[in-house]
């Protein structure tokens, strides 16, 4: 399989200012579901570094006193005990709306000045597009001394309240304030990525690039600009340490770093004219499917990412698009409420008239019946193509937030029939095909050492299975729940439909304030990302 036919070229990344490799060969990739397991594993990596050392990390919120483990250490704890030990600690960390609006500025700026306080240094960013937000999730860690132990955690999860919940999804027990649907303890679903290898230096540089961007900290932001000031506030980055070598390759994934940069003035030195690698790549990859889409996604909005998997659909008469999103959108209220629901409800709509008998949406509760949230952003590609990040499948995501993610192609071959299931002849990848089997067994309750996957490999019977459990567990709801529950998770999701009168206002709000566009005037004219 040549990579160059999933992954973009030089020329299509189409930002040659940034230091980013095209794709870097040679890395082990693991994917990390659910945030108890990825917290987990940031503590004992975190807990491993010496001094010298390095830890840098991005987030949209962090929560200073989020427990990473049941009896701790929380976020704080474990980022200021790195520093207090002479790692080099840097962050940047989304400046953030305010806290009335459900927000997190204040719990971000706690955790900036108590890991600074311990001899760290973490940054309020705010250098994004008007009413957008820095959204990448990422932990860089470097072992000067042992570079072959260097990691990266890149994907959904944030270090705050709400991640910390496990495959039964009882939820957090430090939650965050969400629609009364989900419950005191909302259930979360999520996915973090961690990588071995070359890709690790990739990563590092995209951090660094943000890092030692010389447009202003506040550069959007009067006010907040004089608060800081007022309250002595690091407003100048310090000199990163030299960077290291990349690490040895150790693994037979190649992984490409996909991202997301607005068009902004100042301009982004490392990206002039903003950077769209997540639309241009899922792009790519989309257009060469030819059996089955696997989708998780929080948002699932936008005609224009819609329009993708219709073109997809119609193009390719044997393709599937099988999709996991959350059942509700995580606000209630009569104003918060319809524009989160008008976008999907178009872009599904979109979707089905290309191809209503092949498009499959499905929405995840716990055994008790509680809806699942689904924060994941997760996207397989005939099992041969996978990524992970922070981006979702909308136009904001795609265009105006800053995002990150990795996708991953892996050079080992997976054995089991149909060993090349679109036909392309690039062969169905471990890595792929894994992480897809992995996610849908626990959403049907089957065996997770993999003993009832024969009618998962296949598209058309995975497709045929999952819908069918669904379908079943629809019906035990609707004769009343008699008799024992059906295994599995999942039910058809249903898309509420607005009234025009809602319509004519949500449709407006949505586009502008919940899903705008960040894309230069041009490409916006041209329809292109």
């Amino acid at each position: 399989m040549a990579p160059h036919n999933w992954f973009l070229s030089a020329r299509e990344r189409a930002n040659p200012v940034s230091e980013l490799p095209v794709w870097a060969g040679g890395n082990l990739a693991e994917p990390i579901i659910h945030g108890a397991a990825y917290f987990d594993r940031l503590v004992d990596e975190v807990e491993a570094l010496e001094s010298g050392d390095h830890l840098f990390f991005t987030d949209w919120r962090g929560d200073p006193d989020q427990r990473l483990r049941p009896d701790g250490p929380t976020v704080a704890q474990l980022f200021a005990g790195a520093a207090q030990r002479g790692v080099v600690v840097k962050g940047l960390i989304w400046r953030s709306h305010l806290d009335v609006l459900a927000y997190s500025e204040v719990e971000n700026r706690n955790l900036s000045e108590t890991v600074s306080a311990a001899g760290g240094e973490v940054l309020l960013d705010q250098r994004v597009r008007r009413g957008g937000s820095h959204h990448q999730k990422l932990v860089v860690l470097r072992h000067l001394r042992a570079p072959e132990r260097d990691v990266a955690f890149a994907g959904g999860i944030d270090l705050c309240h709400s991640r910390r919940d496990d495959a039964t999804h009882r939820g957090d027990p430090q939650a965050v304030q969400m629609s009364a649907r989900y419950g005191k303890h909302p259930p979360w679903h999520d996915v973090q990525l961690a990588v071995r290898g070359p890709v690790v230096g990739a990563l590092d540089t995209s951090f660094r690039e943000r890092w030692n961007d010389p447009m202003p900290l506040d550069s959007e932001n009067p006010l907040a600009y004089l608060r800081d000031r007022l309250r002595g506030a690091d407003l100048r980055p310090d000199p990163l340490p030299a960077q290291p070598p990349d690490p040895p390759p150790c693994g037979p994934h190649d992984v490409q770093v996909l991202r997301t940069y607005p068009a902004v003035r100042p301009r982004y030195s490392f990206a002039p004219d903003g950077e769209r690698t997540v639309a241009r790549g899922y792009t790519k990859a989309v257009r060469r499917a030819r059996r089955l889409i696997y989708l998780e996604d929080q948002y699932l909005w936008s005609t224009e990412v819609a329009d993708l998997f219709a073109r997809a659909l119609r193009d390719n008469p044997d393709l599937h698009l099988v999709a996991v999103v959350p059942r509700y959108p995580d606000v209630d209220g009569r104003l918060a409420l319809p524009p989160n629901t008008v976008g999907r409800e178009q872009a599904l709509s979109l979707c089905e008239r290309a191809a209503p008998e092949r498009v499959h949406v499905l929405d995840v509760e716990n055994h008790a019946g509680t809806p699942v949230y689904v924060h994941a952003k997760v996207c397989v590609v005939d099992d041969v193509w996978a990524s992970v990040g922070s981006d979702n499948f909308n136009r904001r995501s795609w265009t105006h937030d800053s995002e990150l993610s990795c996708a991953v192609l892996d050079g080992t071959r997976d054995g089991r029939a149909p060993t090349d299931p679109a036909g392309l002849g690039d062969g169905a990848r471990v890595f792929a095909r894994d992480l897809r089997l992995r996610l849908w067994r626990e959403h049907l309750d089957r065996d997770p050492a993999g003993g009832e996957d024969a009618d998962l490999i296949d598209p058309a019977d995975a497709v045929a299975a999952i819908t069918a459990a669904a379908d079943a567990l629809r019906r035990w709801y609707d004769a009343g729940r008699v008799g024992p529950r059906p295994p599995g998770r999942l039910l058809p999701h249903r898309a509420e439909r607005l009234p025009w009168y809602t319509r004519v206002w949500a449709l407006p709000a949505y586009r502008l304030v919940y899903d705008p566009d960040g894309r230069p005037l041009r490409a916006r004219r041209s329809g292109t990302w």
